[in-house]
Order: C-alpha cells, then sequence, then structure tokens
C-alpha cells in the first residue's frame, strides 16, 4: 500500500481541482473525455486520482488498461496489486492484475494470481492461453502445452492458442504436431500470416515441397518484400513433384448461361448504360493486349465507333479482335479479316423475351497483383465494346445497363448466402457507388473497372438467384445526402462499431460517423478499458453473425515477432533499430487506433490514418486498426506482441455482416441504411 501511495502522489504532482459539488460520475466522465481526446497521459493522471481517493474500481480498470497501452508495465503492475487489495474477488481486476505482471515479466505471480480464477466460464479459454504464457515464461512447456490443448477445446481464439501451441511443436521438432496446430490457426483465420509462415517452414522440414511452395507462394503475394518467401520458392522449385502454373485458371464455361433479362416495372424509365473496363490491373488501369477472343449467345452485329455495321455473326462463333502493326481488325471464324478505327461494339440480340442475350470474352485477368489472381472465360449481358486506345492497347469492355451491372457486383462483394435484407442492402450501396464514381476511368475510355479499384464486378459468374432478386427490389434507389449520392463505403466486418471517416484518415463527411454494432453493451457510456473486454470476450453484436462466414472477420489475433516488425518498419518507412515499444497515442471511441508510436533503440515512427497503421505493423495487412496489443518478453527481452482484433477492413460506414445479422434479427434493408447512414435518404431516383 505504502509503494502505492508514493507512487500516486508522483503520478498525480498536481492538487486537486474539482470541487465538492464535482460527483464521481462528472470526474469519470472527465477521464474518460481526456482519454478519447487523446491526452492519455492526463486521463492516466485523473483516473489515478480517482481511484486513490475514492477507491472507485473502474477508475482502478482504466488506470491498469492505459499505463499497459502507454508502455508503463511497472505503473500498471503497483495499480493492478492496489486493486487488487481492494477487490480480491473480483475477476476482472484479477485477470487485469495478471496481465500487467505478465506484461511486466512477473510470470510467478502472473501464475498465482491466474489460479485464482474459477475455469468454467465463458472465460476459460482465455484463462489457459494467459496461463499458457505465464508457463511459457518460466519455461514450463509440459504445462503450458496441456493449458493450450484446454484452450483449444474451449474455442477462445483458437487461431492464437493453435499458434502458441504450434510453436512448443515446432521447438521440439515435432514437425507433425506443429503443421496440424498452425494448419489449423490459418483454417480459422487466414489472414493469420505469421502461422503461415511457420506453416510454410514445417511443412518444408517436413518433405512436404509441393504443400510449402503452395504456402509460400501466398506469403509473398502478401508481402513482395519477403526476400525469405522469395528465397524459398527459388530454393523448393526443383524440388517440386509438379511444377505450378504461375497464374490459377479458372474452369472456362463451354455453354453459355441462360439468364433472364432484367424485368423493369410498368413506366419506370430504363437505366442508364455505363462502361465497365474488364480484366484491368489492380490499379483500374487496362491489361496491355492485342487480341481480344470473344463469342456471343446468340445473333450479332458488330458496329464501328459511328453506329456503322462492320459485321455480322452467329451464336456460338468465335471472333478475334487484333492489333497488329498499330492497326486493327476484326477476324470471322472464316479467317476474313475486317478493318476498323478506334473502337467496334459487338451487339447481341435475343429473341426470346425470357432469355437474355450474352458474351464470353477469353483469357481475361481477375484479380491482378491479388494472391487469388486467375485467367479464365467470362460471361456478361449486354454489349462488348473493344476500344483501340491512344496507348496502342486493344481495351475490352462491357456495354451495361446500371442494374444488369449491379447485377454481376452482388455475389462478388457479398457472400450470397447472406438474408435478403442485407443483399438489397448491399444493392442500394453498390449503385449509389456506381453512380457517384460514374467516370473515375474516363482517360481509359470507360466509366469504372472490374477490380477492387471500383468494385469487383464478375459479370454472370457472380450472378445468384438472390442478388438478382435484390437488385430487382431496389430498382433505381441509391442514398442522398444534400440529393447528391454519398459515399457508400463499406468494410465486411466493423467489429462491433463503425467508426468515422474522420478518425480513419479521410476527409470529415456528415454522414460517414461512428455507429454501434453492439446489441447490449452501453456504447454511449464507453470507458476505456473497455477495449479489452471487448476485444478478448466479444459482447454480443450484429456484426458476430456466423453464417456463410469466418469468425476471425468478427474476432482475430496476430502474433507477430520483433524481429519482423523490425523488418517491416525498416523495408517500408525506416531503420530505428530493435523495436521496443508499440504505443497508441490515439484511440477513437469506436476503439479504432488512429494513431500509433513505433519505438526503437535507433528513433521511432509515427503511424497515422487506418490503411498506414495496417500496413505497417505486420506481414501483409491487419485486418483492421481495431485493436490492443501486448508485447510478450522472455528473460526480459521482447520476443513478440499479441493484437487482439476486431473487425476485417477500414470500418467506415457500411458493415456487410452487421447488416447480414440485422437481417437476420428481422430487420428489413430500409432499416438497416437508416442504422449505418443515419443522415443519407433512401431516393427512388437516379
Amino acid at each position: 500500500m505504502k509503494k502505492f501511495i508514493i507512487f500516486l502522489g508522483v503520478l498525480v504532482g498536481v492538487p486537486c481541482a474539482w470541487g465538492a459539488a464535482y460527483t464521481l460520475p462528472e470526474r469519470m466522465q472527465e477521464a474518460a473525455d481526456l482519454y478519447f481526446s487523446y491526452h492519455q497521459t492526463q486521463a492516466l493522471h485523473k483516473y489515478v486520482e480517482i481511484s486513490k481517493e475514492t477507491g472507485e474500481r473502474n477508475a482502478f480498470l482504466n488506470a491498469i488498461f492505459i499505463a499497459m497501452e502507454q508502455n508503463q508495465p511497472k505503473v500498471a503492475v503497483d495499480i493492478a496489486l492496489e486493486s487488487y487489495r481492494l477487490f480480491p474477488q473480483d475477476d476482472e481486476v484479477i485477470e487485469m492484475t495478471a496481465e500487467a505482471l505478465l506484461a511486466d515479466g512477473q510470470y510467478n505471480a502472473a501464475e498465482r494470481i491466474l489460479s485464482l480464477l474459477p475455469q468454467d466460464n465463458q472465460t476459460a479459454g482465455f484463462f489457459h492461453i494467459n496461463l499458457a504464457r505465464a508457463q511459457l515464461g518460466l519455461g514450463e512447456k509440459k504445462l503450458a502445452t496441456y493449458n493450450l490443448k484446454q484452450a483449444v477445446k474451449a474455442q477462445s481464439h483458437p487461431g492464437l492458442a493453435n499458434f502458441l501451441l504450434g510453436q512448443i511443436y515446432e521447438e521440439d521438432n515435432e514437425y507433425k504436431k506443429a503443421v496440424q496446430s498452425y494448419q489449423a490457426a490459418v483454417e480459422y483465420d487466414h489472414q493469420f500470416i505469421e502461422a503461415r509462415l511457420h506453416l510454410a517452414h514445417m511443412l518444408e522440414q517436413s518433405k512436404q515441397y509441393d504443400d510449402a511452395y503452395k504456402q509460400y507462394k501466398i506469403l509473398f503475394a502478401a508481402d513482395k518484400k519477403n526476400t525469405n518467401a522469395e528465397k524459398a520458392l527459388a530454393r523448393l522449385k526443383p524440388k517440386l513433384s509438379r511444377m505450378p502454373k504461375e497464374t490459377k485458371e479458372e474452369h472456362h464455361p463451354e455453354e453459355y448461361t441462360e439468364v433472364q433479362p432484367l424485368v423493369l416495372p410498368p413506366g419506370m424509365q430504363a437505366p442508364r448504360e455505363i462502361k465497365i473496363g474488364l480484366g484491368v490491373t489492380s490499379s483500374g488501369k487496362p491489361t496491355p493486349r492485342t487480341h481480344v477472343t470473344f463469342s456471343a449467345s446468340h445473333p450479332f452485329v458488330i458496329e464501328d465507333q459511328g453506329g456503322k455495321e462492320l459485321a455480322s455473326g452467329k451464336g456460338g462463333e468465335i471472333w478475334q479482335a487484333v492489333l497488329e502493326n498499330k492497326h486493327t481488325y476484326l477476324l470471322s471464324p472464316q479467317g476474313k479479316k475486317i478493318p476498323f478505327k478506334k473502337s467496334a461494339t459487338v451487339v447481341p440480340t435475343s429473341d426470346n423475351p425470357t432469355q437474355a442475350a450474352t458474351f464470353i470474352v477469353k483469357n481475361l485477368v481477375s484479380g491482378a497483383g491479388m494472391s487469388w489472381a486467375s485467367v479464365g472465360h467470362k460471361e456478361y449481358r449486354g454489349k462488348l465494346q473493344i476500344l483501340h486506345s491512344a496507348s496502342n492497347n486493344l481495351v475490352p469492355i462491357n456495354v451495361v445497363s446500371l442494374d444488369e451491372y449491379i447485377q454481376g457486383i452482388i455475389a462478388a462483394e457479398m457472400p450470397a448466402g447472406f438474408p435478403q435484407e442485407a443483399l438489397r442492402a448491399q444493392a442500394v450501396l453498390a449503385r449509389t457507388y456506381a453512380l457517384k464514381h460514374l467516370g473515375k476511368h474516363k482517360y481509359y475510355g470507360y466509366d469504372l473497372c472490374d477490380a477492387q479499384n471500383c468494385q469487383v464486378y464478375s459479370g454472370i459468374s457472380a450472378e445468384t438467384e438472390a442478388g438478382n432478386a435484390a437488385v430487382e427490389a431496389t430498382l433505381g434507389q441509391t442514398l442522398q445526402y444534400k440529393n447528391k449520392p454519398i459515399e457508400s463505403v463499406f468494410s465486411a466486418n466493423c467489429g462491433g462499431a463503425t467508426q468515422s471517416a474522420k478518425d480513419a484518415g479521410w476527409n470529415e463527411t456528415p454522414y460517414l460517423q461512428t455507429v454501434s454494432d453492439y446489441q447490449s453493451f452501453d456504447f454511449e457510456h464507453l470507458e476505456p478499458y473497455h477495449f479489452k473486454a471487448l476485444l478478448q470476450y466479444p459482447s454480443a453484436a450484429y456484426s458476430k453473425y456466423n453464417k456463410h462466414v469466418s469468425m476471425a472477420a468478427f474476432r482475430w489475433a496476430r502474433v507477430v515477432t520483433e524481429e519482423e516488425l523490425r523488418r517491416v518498419i525498416k523495408n517500408q518507412k525506416k531503420d530505428i533499430g530493435q523495436i521496443t515499444a508499440l504505443i497508441p497515442l490515439q484511440r477513437s471511441r469506436a476503439g479504432y487506433v488512429t494513431k500509433l508510436l513505433v519505438k526503437g533503440t535507433k528513433g521511432s515512427v509515427t503511424l497515422e490514418k487506418e490503411n498506414v497503421i495496417r500496413n505497417n505493423l505486420s506481414a501483409g495487412l491487419l485486418r483492421s486498426s481495431y485493436f490492443i496489443v501486448q508485447p510478450n518478453y522472455q528473460n526480459h527481452q521482447l520476443k513478440y506482441f499479441v493484437f487482439y482484433g476486431g473487425g476485417w477492413g477500414h470500418g467506415v460506414g457500411f458493415c456487410q455482416t452487421g447488416a447480414a445479422g440485422r437481417a437476420d434479427a428481422g430487420q428489413d434493408y430500409k432499416t438497416i441504411l437508416k442504422h449505418y447512414f443515419p443522415l443519407a435518404e433512401l431516393k427512388d431516383n437516379e
């Protein structure tokens, strides 16, 4: 007690400025406001002051959390031990005390404190992880192995539990068991890059060269600067039993898909036509091409730039557009060459009112620059324009109605198994986005592209009965703010709360503000220490919906070694030596880290904006910037950081998984859209 009071006096150092009428709730709110206005040190002082003078439990918990977050483990231990003296039966106090001791490397004390926790409640799995961490610090591998196996059974952070278990097996050269554990971690969370790296290494050690090569290939796609993965690929290639294809080939449709035409309600004006660049690069630019091979399901005519007919063909015939010595021509199945200038447009026509005409373009690249890149034949509605660009390139463009374009987006951007009302909300957002960004790539001759740079558009292959129904149910509907289409951004999973555009490091936007997705948690009275509980023991939330999606999108964990983080920072920022601390300097009320300090022995780096933070703390992206991070030491040497995170994506605007959860609970798409965009209006005109 004496030590703690001395610490408090030194820490506060200023006389109390509040009056007698200043209530405890008001003081607690002031401390929280200091934290969320990015004055963490003052907030810590205030919480310590309150805990000293009132013994308020939550003031202790907030002070412990902030001290640990600010890389002051000894301060956190002092506060935690005093809180434990006052609340010896409080599970949350016991756990935070144990974590403070772990962060300070006091493994014996942490193990003793953890033994006081019950093991039969919802926190049991995480209890076993913490106990294993303490035992690993003490060198008690057998006990740690037992507890990690218990954690795996409890399914609390299964990715992390399996990873730590794999580490033990790897150290003991038990490659088969290590492979099984790392494989389980990757299966739970395919973005757990660190587990995949160890899996690749263990597969190689087990002489499973083909499987090891596959894992290293994924790693290199996620991080092109990963020289270790690059060297491994070169090392393994001569040992493969079969040569891998550098680009995955998709199934090529041999028959045309029978699709129904989009039916408009009586009196509704036909939606405008838009132009979509096909097979583009990751930046939305055209892929260099000298040939475009195509066929149509029905008879077609080919028109020049002025609408004059150049040629005609039958359904099923294979034609080509060819660029040769800066000249372009169409090549018929019979070998006839038909010259054209600037552009040629293929217009298929169906005489069947219940079947729409389609066309196929062969050998299109999808997902250029991504680990899931593929080459295949793609089928589309509408027309095919082949543009001879100013850069002497052939550019395939799909000229299609706005709503037919939306039909080719829904299943590519949202799981087709999601509830209908969620799909309808996504259809409205996709239409709104298209109108907002129409003409984004007009320099290249098209309005939008088919890649993530715009919206992933896969044509007929992305159409589903449910998705098409969602488009037809919302025909013409968009979200608008002040009579203009909104920036209808979305992320896969907000993790429980969306963040504002300003907090993400974007321009401040009135209709892109923080909204809660938690079902019972009192988000209006959020305190800093709640983030630990929310991320480690998640409360019920609409975005916790787990049908057709992995739970890793809602709650995830990553383990990043000091050595790996040092490499990433050196490659992407500068050499700051050995990493000594990760300190969140700013955290929004939604929980997302908006500014983070990386300290090293030779200097420091400050990371701002959600994409910069996510890109610079690991190989490949962190799923989101909504996380807490804990350092882990061995023999007083910093070895690795554990990130406990929530959500997938930037977290701004529409939460796709949250929408599915809301739809599953009975909310309609208008209610869902109103929740995520409370200031926007749903309008029926385009």
